[in-house]
């Protein structure tokens, strides 16, 4: 669904991929590609993590995003910390087709069993 961005000036697509496989099962992510807006690289880089998506899913030329919705596919998230209040935040960094190879997730460190999004820094 496409929505303002707080300034008015533009308005992006609101994704919320549901993990389907993992410890994070259930869980969501968000990513909002900013698809008008005045600057044009923030416009040209949300076209490019569409199409990404869209070739994740096979949906190349989507009319709709009811097209992209229910499609298994694969979602690179990072954590980050926020620059205005300094808490933990996810990030999607990239799509790709289920069952493409994807470089495995880094080994956590020997710890107390928290799991990484309870977690106060990185993991």
């Amino acid at each position: 669904m496409m929505k303002p961005t707080k300034s008015g000036d533009g308005s992006y697509l609101e994704l919320e991929p549901t993990i389907l496989d993992g410890p994070c099962r259930g869980r969501k992510v968000w990513d909002r590609p900013c698809l008008v807006h005045p600057h044009p690289q923030a416009v040209e880089i949300a076209r490019a993590d569409l199409a990404a998506l869209c070739r994740a899913v096979g949906v190349t030329q989507p009319r709709d995003s009811l097209e992209l919705h229910n499609l298994p596919m694969v979602v690179t998230v990072k954590s980050r910390k926020r620059s205005d209040n300094d808490e933990w935040t996810n990030e999607v960094k990239g799509y790709a087709r289920k069952g493409a190879a994807a470089a495995p997730p880094p080994q956590a460190p020997a710890g107390d069993g928290t799991p990484p999004w309870k977690r106060q820094g990185p993991a």
